[in-house]
């Protein structure tokens, strides 16, 4: 299953692997690491590559993000007809993919780093989270919980509010608790699995519910 082709940043391997560095430098050596020579040093690639790729520094910090954030998957859109099982299916994969990343090295660092700079006059870390990282990932998973009901698979008025919902059973405190450096746990799918059974109970139709095995909330 691949990430919806229509948002997900399309990078080259040579180019995904020059992010991998650089996010790699940033968990290591924090912001001071993340030099346009210290990324072509460690990626082995020219500094006129990076400027031709990425642009400037906020360039590259951008493209690093966009670049965790296609990790999480939610549903290739072309040709594809929503079932019960498939819905569940791509619900528990972006469910347990956001998971994987928010408690990865990479996000915790660049999360800690946006927090730590939170009351610095011009900081632009945290305004790229949103815009490259989390927005990235809403849009995404919005288009599948709408494409569940157009499919009379899901029933909400508010599109927007029942994806808050599916967020928060999915990620609850887990994040912040991580953050200020606890790690409950490393496999995330029995966690994935009943976040995504809460939120169906609570917005799944009768056919969802049926054909799910559960019962309505």
């Amino acid at each position: 299953m691949q990430a919806d082709s229509a948002t997900a940043p399309e990078f080259s391997p040579r180019q995904n692997a020059v992010l991998s560095q650089a996010l790699r430098l940033l968990v290591d050596g924090g912001e001071k690491a993340l030099t346009t020579a210290g990324v072509a040093r460690a990626a082995n690639c020219s500094k006129e590559s990076l400027y031709k790729w990425f642009g400037d520094r906020d360039g590259l910090l951008s493209a690093m993000i966009a670049f965790q954030a296609s990790k999480v998957r939610t549903f290739e859109r072309d040709g594809e007809r929503l079932t019960v099982p498939s819905l569940q299916d791509h619900l528990e994969v972006f469910a347990k993919d956001l998971l994987d990343v928010l408690s990865g090295d990479v996000s915790l660092a660049l999360n800690r780093l946006a927090v730590g700079q939170a009351s610095r006059d011009g900081s632009k870390l945290g305004r790229l989270l949103m815009e490259h990282g989390r927005r990235q990932i809403d849009r995404r998973a919005r288009a599948l919980i709408d494409a569940g009901r157009r499919a009379g698979l899901l029933a909400f008025d508010d599109g927007e509010e029942a994806y808050r919902t599916l967020y928060g059973l999915i990620v609850s405190d887990l994040h912040v608790r991580m953050l200020l450096g606890d790690h409950p746990e490393t496999d995330f799918s029995q966690r994935a699995e009943k976040a995504v059974r809460a939120f169906l109970k609570l917005h799944g139709t009768a056919k969802t519910l049926a054909e799910a095995g559960l019962t309505a909330a």
